[in-house]
C-alpha cells in the first residue's frame, strides 16, 4: 500500500493523502440547466484508499456512474477536486488527462466493449498501441497468464465465453499497471457462477497485488467481496459499511429503501 500505516496517533492530513489512491473533494456534476437542471453529484467528497477494493451502491439515478466517471477522468465535475496522486484531474487540459488515463487510469464497463475483429491478445494490446508504444512480444500474453486466459491468446471475442471476455477486458484494462482499476457492474451480464469468478480474481489483485479497485455494483453478493461498501442517494453519501457481508449490504439498501437517505 502507498504510504506508511497510520500509528496510534492521528494520520496527518499528508499522510493521509499519501494513502488515497483517489480523492474527490466537494465534487458536485450538473447536467442541463433551467428547469431541466439535475444535479448527479451533490458537494461529494469521498477517498478510495490505495490497495484497497471499494464497491458503490445506491438506487437508479444515485451518481454511482458519474461518481465513477469523475474519478477516473472520463467526465469532468462541474466544481470540486479529483485528486490520483498529486494530480488534480480537473485542472488537466485534454491531452495532458488523455495521457493520464490511458497511463495510470483503468476501466472496466458492464458490455466488455473488446473489438469482435481483434484477437484476444491484440484487444489487450490495444491501449499501449494507442499510447504509440509497440507491446513486447510477451506483454500482452503475460497480462492474460494473470486473468487464466493464456491458452486463449490467438481467440476472438466470438469465440470466448462472457466470463473469458470480461476477464480480457480487465487484462487489457491492466496492462498499462494503473494505479486504480475502475470497474463499471463488471459482472451485470453474466451468470452468477461466472460472475463469482471474475470477483475472485479482482478479490486476488487487491490481496495479491495490492491493486486498487473502484466497483459500481447493485449486487449486494458481489459488494460483499470489496473491503468497503459506500452508499450514494441523490449525489450524497448517505453510507459507509466496512468489512461487508451479503446479508449487511442488504439490510442497509432495504432500510435506505424504507426510510429515505438517514437510514444508512
Amino acid at each position: 500500500m502507498a504510504g506508511r500505516l497510520c500509528e496510534a496517533s492521528p494520520c496527518s492530513t499528508v499522510d493521509r493523502m499519501i494513502q488515497d489512491a483517489i480523492r474527490l473533494s466537494s465534487v458536485t456534476r450538473v447536467f442541463g440547466a433551467g428547469d431541466a437542471v439535475v444535479t448527479a453529484l451533490d458537494d461529494l467528497s469521498l477517498a478510495f484508499a490505495a490497495g484497497s477494493f471499494t464497491a458503490v451502491m445506491g438506487p437508479s439515478g444515485s451518481g454511482k456512474s458519474t461518481l465513477l466517471q469523475c474519478a477516473a477522468g472520463l467526465d469532468r465535475p462541474t466544481s470540486g477536486s479529483v485528486l490520483l496522486g498529486g494530480a488534480d484531474l480537473t485542472t488537466l487540459g485534454e491531452s495532458r488527462l488523455t495521457r493520464l488515463r490511458r497511463e495510470r487510469i483503468g476501466f472496466v464497463f458492464q458490455s466488455f466493449n473488446l473489438l469482435p475483429a481483434l484477437t484476444a491478445q491484440q484487444n489487450v494490446a490495444l491501449p499501449l498501441r494507442l499510447a504509440g508504444r509497440r507491446p513486447g512480444r510477451s506483454e500482452a500474453r503475460d497480462v492474460l497468464a494473470r486473468v487464466g486466459l493464456a491458452d486463449r491468446a490467438r481467440h476472438r471475442p466470438g469465440q470466448l465465453s462472457g466470463g473469458q471476455q470480461q476477464r480480457v477486458a480487465i487484462a487489457r484494462a491492466l496492462i498499462t499497471r494503473p494505479e486504480v482499476l475502475f470497474a463499471d457492474e463488471p459482472t451485470g451480464a453474466l451468470d452468477s457462477a461466472t460472475g463469482h469468478e471474475v470477483l475472485r480474481m479482482l478479490r486476488e489483485m487487491v490481496d495479491e497485488r495490492r491493486q486498487t479497485i473502484v466497483m459500481v455494483t447493485h449486487d449486494p453478493l458481489a459488494a460483499a467481496w470489496a473491503d468497503r461498501v459506500v452508499f450514494l442517494a441523490d449525489g450524497r453519501l448517505i453510507g459507509d459499511l466496512r468489512s461487508p457481508t451479503a446479508e449487511a449490504v442488504a439490510a442497509r439498501m432495504a432500510r435506505a429503501s424504507r426510510a429515505g437517505a438517514g437510514a444508512c
